[in-house]
């Protein structure tokens, strides 16, 4: 058995370096492409890798989809702006094509997918915000029988062409969203009986409209948010709702006998008439997933009841750590817990301890949490992700009566699954950060203060699991970037302002570790020269900056027009004085060692 899997395992390997090769450059590709009769034996799901591989190396252009025609059968154009009414015209052809998704294409327009008309084997087209899709386009688009899933939100649809859909008998997936549809366009999709999922925020729909969803049997998804209905109809196989920025009175009609068994319920900012009576209206033992973000809540009893929550979001809601407990009492189940922007202490983790042992996510941003809440976190035996932005974290604590400080991190270290740790925006500082590289199974940290500089970055070189690094906004130098050693399993390095470095640090930095991404706001001018950049180019980059600089002493009038990040806002005026102070005094200064480019000219 083993074996077996070894040996495909390798062939998986083998396949994925041969659509690696094909799709190596346009030499490449312009050598394979006239063996068509090859290609059209091509399996459908190396077809579409390497369709794929080919459309995000940018290799890929209409005429060369023809070869294509014979074999594949998924293609994602989603967000590639290059594509037009030629290139549809070639999709068109093809023979085996069942899922299309062409999202956010802006131009493709109704004209072009007449070309589509008719396909045999469509299954799913997507032309979600595609804002020139109109209801001419909706003319062609009816011709394709065979159509399960159909993704037109954000398109220019009206009411005219929501009716032409009725047409499309076998859909089971209809998205709408954010089309100003009407009751009148809803009721005419009553002969749509095989529809599953329902997609139509944002539209004009009302409690009257609602009432026709009944119609709809097998109906299991409905996104009604941003519409002003208040009122729904017992839907008894409904598994996912959506009713965010909705006033909610019912989902059941009024008919406290009727229980739904839902697993999903997302009311972001949606506010009740009544919440008793909508939550008695589901299923206690069905609901699993829960979001109830920004909504005004001064109590969480109506959760006492649903042990089977696995995730549950209450961010920017009003509850503080007294409503903790209803959360506790979830138990065992719960592994997603969002308690950002609320007003919970450092006292809520206490309250959790020991109640939801199977916790895996917790995020406490924006809160009023302190490093005093560090050891109640590191007794959640399960967790893998941590956020912890945004709040009064330092790395250390003090013990009333004794003047030494402790650091805080190192009990997170019992954490063996802890993945992801975020500690942005915090008052962290350099001698804080070492216990971090300790903490093994850790693959993604995010760190930003403003009190973080060369050190920090220089005590994770020894965190072996580490894949990607978040060392945004600090005070990080050249020689600090340039002696830095990543761990060996690091892929993306995101240093984005980290204003004093220079782009022949980055540069230089890129060129010893060019398996690493690194992400900073210089990057885009260093991308085309990552290989070197010539020395006349250099110079005259050099000369016209010598110019610009001539030009603005001898016309200071020139500098109205440019603007300047004064760093000096970080701080208040009393730590400016005492900075000012400090470089005052070369005794202070002299034994600190400065990278070469923050030392003062003499």
């Amino acid at each position: 058995m083993a074996a077996t899997s070894a040996s495909i395992s390798a062939g998986t390997r083998l396949v994925d370096r041969c659509i690696d090769a094909a799709a190596r450059g346009p030499a490449t590709v312009e050598a394979w492409r006239r063996q068509r009769r090859s290609l059209e034996r091509l399996p459908g799901p190396l077809a579409d890798e390497l369709l794929r591989r080919l459309a995000a190396r940018r290799l890929l252009f209409p005429s060369l989809l023809e070869v294509f025609r014979y074999s594949v059968e998924e293609i994602d154009f989603s967000g590639n702006i290059t594509v037009d009414a030629e290139w549809v015209a070639y999709l068109g052809a093809f023979r085996y094509l069942k899922v299309l998704k062409m999202a956010d294409c802006k131009n493709v327009n109704s004209a072009a997918v007449w070309a589509l008309s008719g396909m045999g084997t469509l299954k799913e087209l997507d032309l979600s915000r595609c804002s020139r899709i109109s209801d001419a386009g909706i003319k062609h688009i009816v011709s394709i029988d065979c159509l399960q899933k159909l993704h037109l939100s954000d398109t220019g649809l009206t009411d005219n062409g929501v009716m032409l859909l009725s047409a499309l008998k076998n859909l089971q997936l209809l998205d709408l969203g954010g089309i100003h549809m009407t009751d009148k366009a809803l009721r005419s999709l009553q002969v749509l009986t095989q529809l599953e999922h329902l997609d139509i925020w944002g539209s004009e729909i009302s409690n009257e409209g609602a009432s026709i969803l009944k119609a709809f049997t097998r109906l299991r998804f409905l996104n009604v948010s941003w519409t002003h209905v208040t009122r729904l109809p017992p839907l008894p196989n409904m598994r996912h709702l959506n009713m965010s920025n909705c006033t909610i009175h019912s989902i059941c009609g009024g008919d406290s006998e009727v229980h739904i068994p839902l697993e999903k319920f997302t009311v972001s900012a949606a506010s009740f008439g009544n919440i008793d009576e909508v939550f008695s209206s589901i299923e206690a033992s069905s609901l699993s997933f829960l979001d109830m973000s920004g909504c005004s809540l001064s109590n969480l009893y109506i959760l006492q009841k649903f042990k089977n929550l696995e995730h549950l979001d209450l961010s920017l809601s009003r509850i503080t750590d007294e409503e903790i407990q209803y959360v506790a009492n979830i138990g065992m189940n719960l592994r997603y817990l969002i308690l950002k922007n609320t007003g919970i202490t450092s006292q809520a983790p206490c309250l959790l301890v020991g109640s939801v042992p199977n916790l895996s996510s917790l995020s406490l941003a924006y809160t009023k949490i302190d490093d005093s809440a560090l050891v109640y976190i590191s007794m959640m035996p399960s967790l893998r992700v941590i956020d912890l932005s945004h709040t009064s974290i330092k790395g250390f604590s003090r013990v009333e009566g004794n003047p030494e400080t402790i650091l805080s991190m190192p009990p997170l270290e019992h954490l063996i699954y802890l993945e992801s740790l975020y500690l942005e925006d915090t008052a962290l500082s350099d001698e804080v950060i070492p216990p971090l590289a300790s903490f093994r199974a850790l693959k993604y940290l995010y760190l930003k203060s403003d009190f973080l500089s060369d050190p920090a970055l220089h005590a994770l070189s020894s965190a072996s699991n580490l894949i990607h690094l978040g060392f945004c906004g600090n005070v990080l130098s050249n020689s600090g970037l340039l002696q830095f050693v990543p761990p060996a399993q690091l892929h993306v390095l995101d240093l984005s302002g980290c204003w004093i470095l220079t782009g022949d640090a980055i540069s230089t930095f890129c060129r010893h570790h060019p398996v690493i991404e690194v992400r900073h706001e210089l990057m885009q001018e260093l991308q085309p020269n990552r290989g070197g950049t010539s020395q006349v180019h250099k110079s005259k980059q050099l000369l016209k900056a010598k110019a610009k600089s001539v030009d603005i002493l001898t016309d200071p009038g020139r500098l109205s027009g440019i603007s300047f990040a004064d760093e000096r806002i970080k701080y208040s005026r009393g730590e400016l004085m005492n900075i000012q102070d400090r470089t005052e005094s070369n005794s202070v200064l002299h034994s600190v060692r400065l990278p070469p480019e923050l030392r003062r000219m003499e």
